[in-house]
């Protein structure tokens, strides 16, 4: 039984990691100036003005969101790459330790995703209060798309999150067997993620799909030699 509701936690926890992103609310939006104002309001004349007038590119708001953030969350794509080209951090974690990459991974924004990886954010950063990376939080939510977008920029396939969960078994755990979750699962094990790599608990994703009666998912694995 403990064994049971410790499981129960971890999926709980898990579970909210897309909800631990805190975008900018519209009050906050109307309350920004400088910079933030600008990269809200997709403002690229105002951005190129400010920064050669030499405004902080890295400033910070209350919840650590620098200009390029609010970009991000904002969808303002031109915005996020003028201010990338001229000096913005593409790296640069919020408060919540979430970078551009992984905002555009949980918002399946595919095109601010391409931008971001264009302008130097690395798809290997560890990201999130879960030590985790945009594919794992891509995997949680069967973003099969930028799953793939991922693989194909290097991300790290076995990374493995302070949950003890990698993007493999969150595929499994926090899917729900369909088709966009399944496909995701196939994309990792074909770009050779570890089929074999265990939960916290030792169990491993051929036993969490078999669990859940995922039988495509259980084909998957054991063609690529899941035990």
């Amino acid at each position: 039984m403990r064994r049971f509701q410790l499981g129960v936690a971890l999926i709980a926890a898990a579970g909210a990691q897309a909800l631990a992103q805190i975008p900018p609310t519209e009050s906050e939006v109307r309350a920004y100036a400088g910079l933030h104002a600008a990269a809200a309001a997709g403002n690229v004349a105002e951005i190129e003005r400010l920064v050669t007038a030499g405004a902080n590119r890295e400033l910070r708001d209350a919840n650590g969101r620098t200009p390029l953030h609010v970009a991000a969350y904002r969808k303002q794509y031109e915005a996020a790459r003028v201010l990338m080209k001229r000096g913005a951090n593409p790296n640069a974690l919020d408060a919540q330790r979430y970078d551009i990459v992984t905002i555009a991974a949980v918002a399946e924004d595919v095109a601010m995703l391409k931008v971001a990886l264009e302008g130097g954010t690395s798809a290997k950063n560890v990201t999130s209060p879960y030590d985790g990376t945009a594919l794992i939080a891509a995997a949680h939510l069967g973003h099969d798309e930028v799953v793939k977008v991922l693989i194909a920029a290097g991300a790290p396939l076995d990374h493995v999150n302070n949950l003890g969960w990698t993007a493999v078994i969150e595929a499994i755990v926090l899917g729900n067997g369909g088709k966009r979750h399944t496909e995701t699962l196939r994309a990792l094990i074909a770009a050779g993620a570890n089929p074999n790599l265990a939960d916290g608990r030792g169990t491993t994703p051929l036993a969490l799909a078999r669990g859940r009666g995922y039988g495509e998912m259980v084909k998957i694995l054991e063609q690529a030699g899941a035990r």
